[in-house]
């Protein structure tokens, strides 16, 4: 997995290296607590619920669109294939 993140928002790079490390203890405090994950048109909340998810995937996409709040990543929606 790789992806340009050169105009991404620190906090997103973050959570992308992240993932690509499968580092979910230095992702789990990145993401708010009622996290949207949004993909292929299906959303799952909660950051709990995000991060089984995650971990049950080999690839993660990256985001089209997030949102932060509270200094973590609230909304985060990948392109629909």
């Amino acid at each position: 997995m790789s992806w340009s993140t050169s105009a991404v928002d620190p906090i997103v790079r973050q959570a992308l290296q992240a993932i690509e490390k499968r580092d979910w203890a230095a992702l789990k405090p990145l993401l708010h607590p009622y996290l949207h994950w949004t993909e292929d048109g299906h959303t799952i909340r909660g950051r709990k619920n995000v991060l089984a998810h995650l971990e049950s995937l080999s690839t993660v996409d990256a985001p089209i669109e997030t949102e932060l709040r509270d200094n973590q990543i609230y909304r985060w929606t990948v392109l629909p294939v």
